[in-house]
């Protein structure tokens, strides 16, 4: 099941994500008891979930069931029952309507100007700004060359998920593609939870879901992931390897836009690298987003 997005998606997502989670624990991990004979279910059941957060079975079967909404208390509980990390845990209440309101957003993001500045004044560090989605707003002619040529790609198809699970090129520049496209599903199931009804986000996931069956499969695992910060490894064909530091930025003029900044330590052969793939990218003349407004 892809989870189809419907104006009764966080309820039914909400079920779904809650039976993922407790099919992956066993009783052991949550301090029960083993019984040694088989188990027609896989992980938990659904009373055990309910013993260990003093609700009813009735209760949780109904949350699951998409035939109820709980409330934050017994959200907290259960996502301590299902031992949620900080994201997961996040998501739920997402899904369950407990955090912060949704608002319909419609037509298509512009950079905001501070972060275009931002993106303008950095010529040594490779840089790009996502909107929703994942859409690629504005990037630095150093991010053009470290990733892929933005400016080539039409506007409604320069989407980073899309890109992963499209671009052959992708593959390669990954030295850890799978690891990369699992994060990128989960960054944009998290995206669903805020944005259910979003039109383009739908289509999104249905092409990606259609085209590749990697994406199907983990998108159905309902992982779910914040940008944050973290460290990739990219097979560059120019420069070849490079260990980078990413880091994420939101801005407070439109939580849904994201700078993302790709760094080398300093001393090191990827900080090095950096400086020549500058140098060669100034040769190219690849195109940063602002020469193109």
């Amino acid at each position: 099941m892809l989870g189809s997005m419907t104006s009764d998606v966080p309820l039914n997502e909400l079920g779904e994500f809650l039976k993922k989670r407790r099919s992956e624990l066993s009783p052991r991990t949550v301090g029960l008891p083993e019984t040694g004979g088989p188990r027609r279910v896989e992980g938990l059941r659904r009373e055990e979930v309910a013993q260990l957060a003093s609700i009813s079975t009735d209760y949780y079967t109904r949350l699951e069931q998409g035939r109820m909404q709980a409330s934050a208390p017994v959200l907290d509980t259960i996502a301590r029952v299902l031992h949620l990390d900080d994201d997961e845990r996040a998501y739920l209440f997402q899904l369950a309507g407990k955090t912060t309101t949704r608002t319909r957003r419609h037509g298509r993001q512009k950079v905001q100007p501070q972060l275009q500045r931002v993106l303008d004044d950095l010529t040594a560090t490779p840089a790009i700004v996502q909107g929703r989605r994942g859409d690629i707003l504005a990037w630095n002619a150093l991010a053009a060359a470290l990733v892929t040529d933005f400016s080539r790609i039409p506007e409604k198809h320069r989407n980073y998920p899309r890109l992963i699970f499209t671009d052959p090129a992708m593959r390669s520049l990954y030295a850890d593609w799978e690891g990369s496209a699992r994060i990128a599903v989960a960054q944009l199931r998290m995206e669903a939870a805020k944005y259910p009804e979003d039109p383009r986000l739908i289509e999104l996931v249905g092409e990606l879901s259609t085209r590749d069956k990697q994406f199907a499969k983990w998108w159905g695992d309902h992982r779910v992931a914040a940008r944050t910060v973290g460290t990739k490894t990219l097979i560059h064909p120019v420069v070849g390897e490079l260990v980078l530091d990413w880091d994420t930025l939101t801005a407070n003029t439109d939580p849904d836009q994201h700078l993302t900044v790709w760094t080398g330590a300093p001393g090191s052969p990827t900080h090095e690298r950096l400086r020549i793939l500058a140098s060669w990218a100034a040769d190219q003349n690849m195109a940063p987003s602002s020469s193109l407004r």
